[in-house]
């Protein structure tokens, strides 16, 4: 072993630390610092964020919901389903030119961002190949079907104002659907592309709603994925657990007297949503079993089948099902928000040269 004199050993080098720790401290603050919405289609227009100026200005009743968070930008207590609303009426108002929009008490109050999502990557997926570039159908000879639409009915509201597409919206629920027509009927540049059809039988999804003599380009679906009341009440508690635990960390979590402890039925009425927009029996995977079944009987009646998919665990029997009644073509699309995947599960029965027929003739009259 050798030893070093003390003018060899290496001093060290105090500028280079004091850079060094300067750049850390740098990034640390970076990655601090919130960031526009990462992974949304380069269509939506939320990819920015949320300009809140201009949401206050188009919908006053916002402001009382907008405050600075921890990083000084403004933002709402996502927790608070009033401040969700609110946002939710605001954003519809100002990117979608949807004037009067509400729904009841407990029902379902979806992210638009994410909404306006499965709407642009399932245009993408009806597109047409021409000159070398894909063209996006527009236009009201392009017609959808939003199964289980909901008292928001937040897709066909999108996807007519992004595209100019026909909708045809069901839901089993008759106060869904009476929200949904009010909704529409309040908005008269939208209402002449809207219809809504009410599902009389739970055990069916196209039957019952698809006429013998109608055709759809595509139909979108967001199942309900808790098996079970208790299932979707827990779903909703680790929710709020979550955005509690998220404030404590930053440190603005409010302390709130305490209160009797509520019922699994109020924890998911409270937070919003009903039986039909969260669960039903067998949850994710038995509603995609059930459509991907019933789609076979109307295989030539529809380009594309999809539907969002929450679970990864649930596209493998899915597929495989899939498979057994002969679908011709599956697409997995994925999506993400943030750190949030999800993801489209789409099917078609129809050959290659069948889906390029109809897209000619679509297209064509588009």
């Amino acid at each position: 072993m050798t030893h070093q004199s003390k003018s060899s050993v290496k001093k060290p080098n105090r500028a280079a630390a004091s850079k060094r720790l300067a750049n850390k401290q740098a990034t640390s603050a970076k990655a601090a610092t919130p960031s526009p919405s990462k992974g949304l289609h380069p269509r939506n227009l939320h990819n920015n964020g949320y300009d809140f100026d201009s949401l206050i200005a188009c919908l006053p009743a916002l402001k009382s919901f907008v405050k600075p968070n921890p990083y000084g930008n403004l933002s709402i207590d996502f927790a608070n389903p009033n401040a969700v609303k609110a946002l939710n009426n605001a954003l519809l108002k100002h990117h979608y030119g949807v004037e009067q929009w509400d729904i009841p008490a407990g029902f379902l109050c979806p992210p638009i961002p994410g909404r306006a999502d499965y709407i642009h990557y399932i245009a993408d997926l009806l597109a047409v190949k021409k000159t070398n570039k894909k063209r996006v159908p527009k236009g009201p000879r392009v017609r959808a079907l939003d199964i289980g639409t909901g008292a928001n009915v937040i897709y066909p509201l999108i996807g007519i104002n992004a595209y100019g597409w026909q909708f045809v919206a069901s839901d089993i629920d008759p106060v869904s659907i009476a929200n949904a027509e009010r909704i529409l009927a309040a908005n008269t540049s939208l209402s002449d592309r809207f219809s809504a059809r009410l599902q009389t039988n739970a055990k069916q999804i196209f039957a019952g709603i698809i006429n013998q003599d109608e055709r759809f380009d595509v139909t979108l679906c967001n199942p309900p994925f808790h098996s079970s009341l208790a299932e979707a009440s827990a779903g909703t508690s680790r929710k709020l657990q979550n955005l509690a635990a998220n404030q404590r960390a930053r440190g603005t979590a409010k302390v709130l007297p305490q209160e009797p402890a509520k019922s699994a039925a109020d924890t998911v009425l409270n937070f919003g949503g009903q039986k039909a927009e969260l669960w039903c029996d067998g949850g994710e995977q038995a509603f995609l079993t059930l459509m991907i079944n019933e789609s076979q009987q109307f295989a030539s009646q529809c380009l594309w089948f999809t539907s969002l998919v929450s679970k990864k665990e649930n596209l493998k029997p899915a597929k495989a099902l899939l498979s057994q009644v002969k679908a011709k073509q599956v697409r997995e699309i994925e999506m993400q928000q943030g750190n949030k995947i999800t993801r489209i599960l789409a099917w078609t029965f129809l050959t290659e040269e069948q889906q390029l027929l109809w897209q000619q003739y679509r297209d064509a009259n588009c």
